[in-house]
């Protein structure tokens, strides 16, 4: 390579990897010289295992990876069977930054990024239910399944007044709980209480949606350089079509990016 095209390259390479971060945003992002990144396995939509190494991906491995490329730090995955369980986790350091849904409850903890993706919180009753509409869940004599802590279960507890919430330690657990103990309601993100109700009889999800889930990115309080910086990489890779390709790259339908901050 003649010293010229090296010069070049080494140029190309710098324009690639962008700046250094600040000293202030690696100590708040990686204080371990790692970053540690908290993926829910509970949502389908984020996180999936790998059939054939049984190792995480996903749009939220996607991101943590490429922050970590950004911040120049290898990302330790650290996983969760509910997202309940990894918010919880905020308060022990366990992870540094986190992909979950918004909710005011978990934000008393948790300093959130705007929505990267949104998705639909939907309801799945069983063969022969009377109840037809979102709005036929909430009354006396309903019991609804949910994953405890997720975001669907919080919105629920602030908004259902009649309705009985019975939860279960997991959101696939919830769907399980819905099916043996014969309850009227399952409630949960609408591909897995899709791909759920092709697999029990006669069940059906009710039309259109009881509340949109805007799925963010998540800091422990008190880390307001690393904070800024996850907000300002959260836009980049909406605008620049990152989520997009990751979600195509996945096979995941019927989540939509979320618009731009405001």
């Amino acid at each position: 390579m003649s010293r010229i095209a090296l010069v070049a390259a080494l140029f190309l390479a710098a324009c690639a990897t962008g700046p250094s971060p600040p000293r202030a945003v690696l100590a708040d992002l990686a204080p371990t010289g790692k970053l540690r990144a908290g993926i829910n396995y509970g949502n389908p939509v984020l996180v999936q295992k790998d059939s054939a190494t049984g190792s995480p991906k996903g749009l939220a491995v996607d991101l943590a990876q490429e922050l970590g490329r950004r911040l120049g730090v290898s990302v330790e995955l650290v996983t969760f069977d509910a997202a309940g369980k990894m918010a919880d986790a905020a308060k022990s350091g366990a992870w540094d930054i986190a992909f979950l849904a918004v909710d005011p409850v978990r934000a008393a903890d948790i300093a959130f990024s705007a929505p990267y993706l949104e998705i639909e919180g939907v309801y799945l009753v069983p063969d022969g239910s009377a109840i037809r509409a979102n709005e036929d869940v909430d009354r006396d004599g309903v019991r609804v399944a949910v994953g405890k802590g997720s975001a669907y279960d919080l919105y629920l507890t602030r908004e259902l007044r009649r309705a009985q919430l019975v939860r279960a330690p997991t959101s696939p657990g919830a769907v399980e709980m819905f099916v043996k103990e014969k309850l009227e309601v399952s409630a949960g993100v609408k591909q897995q209480l899709l791909a759920a109700s092709s697999t029990i009889p006669g069940a059906r999800l009710l039309p259109g949606r009881f509340m949109a889930i805007g799925q963010a990115a998540g800091m422990p309080r008190g880390r307001d350089a690393g904070a800024a910086y996850v907000r300002e990489f959260i836009e980049d890779a909406k605008a620049s079509g990152f989520v997009a390709r990751s979600l195509t790259r996945h096979g995941i339908e019927g989540a939509s990016v979320a618009p731009p901050a405001r």
